[in-house]
């Protein structure tokens, strides 16, 4: 086995047996440009988007610098979404089971919609590093149980997510708790204005890191645009999904009842569909993920929860059912598939009026095929904007329509249409008789 590129950071060798059992050789550029920094206990704020490898290069630092031998909570790390905050949990567990035994490092998961009693039973004995949800962490500094006056290190993970969440309240409340001189690490796809104002308070002179995509998306990513042209849209969702036949696609739609909507209707076409969105509750939400990991679903219906909150492996095809408003979701939402240097399918169906939605994306570097599916056979079409670029030469009937039908000086509702409609008319007899006198 080749030697790792994570030698050169010093390690303690434990971690650098996790990072070969986990097939890591070489870091990625987050990973590059802030573990120096991090190992030196410097405070931080990563911008970056989803698939750049930024948990490892938070956690490696956090349990490099853990001492087993203080009964104390010397890490916590923040995350919007439980299931972030347990995938967060399963990455540090993959790491830490490599420590020797009289080093043994405690981690624990805490997040909500589970049992609070239980949560406060197994911290009689304070775990090393804490991971989870502010809303849990935040109740259990209240109840006593959970004590972080001496942490080092405090990681907040997707903030902009936590911000839209309304969670950076909570996190405010911990970060209180803690020692005034307090290693923070903040990571974020965007650093919006009302999130400045929070690190301000809390971060002097941070090493900022901003790892631009290249591309607004991944370079395997192959965007298509599928017209909907007045059709069923799950028809043409149907019939795409059969024609892709994914290792697993993700169909992302707006809203939760959208959500149910579309995984009812692939359901009864005979698809074996799972679904994620915020009205699952968390047994449901459990369920789920433990199906999709365990490849019981080859289709998953979600909304935009599962574009920042949640990492699904092996996503080969996501499908924009609907574009989302915020342009940002669309980048996050196909970033689902193409990780780490794989290749990945994007389609979008759309229709006219997410034309101006699709101009935008194109100014950030996006290309589309056009792309439709008709009885299952793939058709290439021509550029949407081909139109638009020929210019019509005015023809001798549209003149004289015009000239003919003048605009009523009282308009009554449906004008335009009686007009048009005296126009066509117009416009017919005149190319009949240029017919009949050639």
């Amino acid at each position: 086995m080749p030697e790792t590129k994570f030698e050169r950071f010093s390690l303690k060798p434990f971690l650098i047996e996790a990072i070969e059992d986990l097939g890591f050789y070489e870091p990625t550029e987050i990973q590059e440009r802030l573990l120096p920094a991090l190992l030196k206990g410097e405070s931080a704020i990563g911008q970056s988007q989803t698939g750049t490898g930024k948990t490892l290069a938070y956690l490696l630092p956090i349990i490099e610098k853990i001492d087993t031998s203080i009964p104390h909570v010397q890490a916590v790390i923040t995350a919007p979404t439980r299931e972030l905050a347990n995938q967060i949990y399963l990455e540090a567990q993959k790491l830490i089971k490599f420590a020797p035994k009289d080093q043994a490092i405690s981690a624990k998961l805490f997040i909500g919609g589970t049992d609070k009693q239980r949560a406060i039973e197994k911290l009689k004995q304070q775990p090393n590093l804490v991971i989870g949800t502010p809303g849990r962490i935040n109740d259990l500094i209240k109840e006593q149980a959970l004590f972080v006056h001496q942490v080092k290190t405090l990681v907040i993970d997707e903030a902009d997510l936590m911000l839209d969440m309304g969670f950076l309240e909570d996190v405010d409340q911990i970060g209180s708790h803690m020692p005034e001189k307090l290693q923070m690490l903040v990571f974020s796809a965007t650093i919006p204005e009302r999130l400045k104002g929070f690190l301000k308070k809390y971060m002097e002179n941070p090493k900022f890191t901003h790892v631009a995509p290249k591309q607004a998306t991944a370079a395997k990513i192959e965007h298509l645009l599928i017209p909907l042209r007045h059709r069923n849209k799950v028809n043409i969702l149907h019939e795409l999904l059969k024609a892709f036949n994914p290792y697993l696609a993700i169909v992302f739609t707006n809203t939760k009842k959208k959500a149910d909507e579309v995984a009812d209707a692939l359901a009864q076409k005979g698809m074996k569909t799972g679904r994620i969105h915020g009205d699952l509750s968390p047994r449901e939400r459990k369920k789920v993920m433990k199906q999709i990991n365990d490849l019981e679903f080859q289709y998953i219906v979600a909304t935009d929860l599962a574009a920042r909150g949640i990492d699904i492996k092996g996503i080969s095809h996501v499908i924009n059912f609907e574009l989302p408003s915020d342009l940002d979701f669309y980048i996050h939402r196909v970033g689902r598939t193409a990780r780490a240097e794989a290749s990945g399918t994007a389609a979008t169906i759309y229709d006219l009026s997410d034309e101006d939605s699709i101009i935008r994306l194109e100014k950030l570097g996006i290309s589309f095929e056009n792309r439709d599916i008709v009885k299952g056979e793939w058709r290439k079409l021509e550029d949407r904007n081909s139109r638009k670029k020929r210019t019509r030469t005015p023809d001798e009937a549209d003149e004289t329509a015009k000239r003919l039908v003048r605009k009523p000086k009282a308009v009554k509702p449906g004008y335009k249409k009686k007009m048009q409609q005296e126009m066509d008319k117009i416009k017919k007899r005149q190319r009949r008789l240029g017919r009949k006198g050639k």
